[in-house]
């Protein structure tokens, strides 16, 4: 640092980054204020310089070998090797600058009289952290991995038995699926789901209970998402949808030859629906093989990776929902929580990966919500923004992660929207991948009928990829517009499209 960048940095003054000392100061109240540049992004230490901004200069003659040995050797914890240099100003006295990096292995801690206590900075007042900040320094950094924590208050009746069951015997195709309790309890404490508690008997675990919780929020209030659209470009007091959706995270699926079919929504597939309407133009006119195809103003695939993404990768140390809010110009996407392990926004656009829940990203890619090489960002999203001509913005803080996405023009969402559906249907029946994209659309249960007119719910809902009261609704709003009869009786009748 040279005597110009140091000026200038004294005439700013204090702030969260940059802290004014003595240097008679006693070892362990630097290495508090140490600790807490650390806990945040780092900063600059001037010692030899008032709080006034008067330039006192140093007195110490061997003022670096007791920072190092002294403060940093004894009282700080895990070990910072910070950068120290000296510089010389006009009136020939020294300033001494500690340069903190943004480290990575927190909570920093400063050890003395027999105890340990983590520093936090606000502004430029330091302070021992509280309990939630500790839990949310050891999520930033990996150290504490909150999703295997105990959840009070639940038990193995917390967790929905038909999902588990549909988790272990048809996406996993384990043969040995528990019959007891005692047995489910054991093998849901080893895959993480269920772990010793306070009480007597075993509780779920964050994860645990995001995941196949039957009611999540009753007992972990930040497990849903908080949906939200506004006719303004601002959050005003009358709202078009303010809703929390609780539900657990992952799907119940039947799985068969022709692939997965839906059959109860979990908590992704219940936020698209329930956003559609607001996210989704309808055209007033039908094409050639009947389709009234749905237009996505923001690109569906972008949009549900995002979603993904923002549940999967949060910090649940943070006591607040997931947030989608939809406005006039835009939609925003805020996941609680700093990115973890040092990444940053320009990291994650170039496809580096670094997990926070580990067990709840292996569980989606299990059910192959998640991309298996963990790249959605860099090789869904971004792709699909860019090709339905969306801007978009990451903005990354202490506190949370949002995503800004502009929204496309009618006529490129309509262009991509087209594309899209002709990708999919050039696949086929038999890739599920590709009739999820699609989602709930009457043009692919019309084609569906076509091939094969006596075709039953059940079918379709595998078809389609959506679930058998989805179908029953599009049908009716079929035959309400008078795109689709029905001939004969329930059991024994057929569809006919009325060409």
């Amino acid at each position: 640092m040279n005597r110009a960048e140091l000026i200038e940095i004294i005439g700013n003054g204090e702030n969260s980054g940059v802290e004014f000392k003595l240097d008679d100061i006693r070892p362990e109240q630097l290495a508090k204020e140490v600790v807490a540049l650390a806990n945040l992004k780092g900063g600059y230490i001037l010692l030899g310089v008032a709080d006034d901004k008067t330039i006192t200069g140093i007195t110490r003659s061997n003022l670096s070998e007791w920072v190092a040995d002294t403060v940093f050797g004894r009282y700080i914890h895990p070990v910072i090797l910070p950068y120290y240099e000296e510089v010389l100003m006009d009136s020939g006295k020294r300033v001494a600058v500690i340069t903190i990096g943004q480290e990575v292995f927190k909570p920093y801690v400063v050890r003395a009289n027999d105890r340990e206590t983590a520093y936090v900075r606000i502004g430029n007042v330091t302070r021992p952290a509280t309990r939630e900040q500790l839990l949310m320094l050891g999520a930033a950094s990996g150290a504490v991995h909150t999703e295997i924590m105990p959840v009070n208050r639940t038990s193995i009746a917390s967790l929905d038995q038909a999902r588990l069951e549909n988790y272990l015997r048809d996406i996993l195709r384990d043969t040995e699926v528990p019959e007891e309790k005692k047995g489910w309890i054991t093998r849901l404490q080893a895959l993480g789901f269920m772990t010793n508690g306070v009480a007597d008997e075993p509780v779920c675990t964050i994860a645990g209970l995001v995941l196949f919780g039957i009611r999540p929020r009753q007992t972990l209030k930040q497990s849903g998402i908080r949906l939200m659209f506004f006719d303004s470009t601002d959050k005003t007091y009358q709202a078009q949808l303010d809703r929390i959706i609780d539900a657990p995270l992952v799907g119940r699926f039947q799985v068969g030859k022709t692939g997965k079919s839906l059959i109860d929504a979990g908590l992704i597939e219940k936020t698209l629906e329930a956003m559609e309407p607001f996210v989704t133009l309808e055209p007033n006119t039908i094409d050639e093989n009947f389709r009234r195809e749905k237009i996505w103003i923001y690109p569906y695939e972008a949009l549900r990776e995002l979603l993904i993404n923002a549940l999967t990768h949060r910090d649940w140390s943070r006591f607040v929902d997931v947030e989608m809010a939809g406005y006039r110009d835009r939609l925003e996407i805020i996941s609680p929580g700093a990115l973890p392990n040092a990444m940053t926004v320009e990291k994650m656009l170039a496809g580096q990966r670094s997990a926070r829940n580990h067990i709840i990203v292996e569980v989606l890619r299990d059910y192959g919500y998640v991309d298996a090489r963990g790249m959605g960002v860099r090789t869904k999203v971004i792709p699909a923004l860019k090709a339905g001509g969306a801007q978009s913005h990451f903005d990354a803080t202490e506190d949370y992660l949002k995503v800004i996405v502009g929204k496309a023009s009618v006529k490129t969402a309509e262009s991509t929207t087209k594309v899209s559906v002709k990708r999919v249907e050039s696949v086929g029946k038999a890739s599920d991948k590709a009739t999820n994209h699609v989602g709930k659309t009457s043009g692919k249960i019309l084609a569906a009928i076509r091939d094969k007119a006596e075709i039953t719910i059940p079918e379709l809902a595998t078809i389609v990829g959506v679930t058998q009261r989805s179908v029953e609704r599009h049908l009716q709003k079929l035959q309400r517009e008078g795109f689709l009869k029905r001939v004969g009786g329930r059991k024994h009748g057929y569809w006919e499209v009325v060409e």
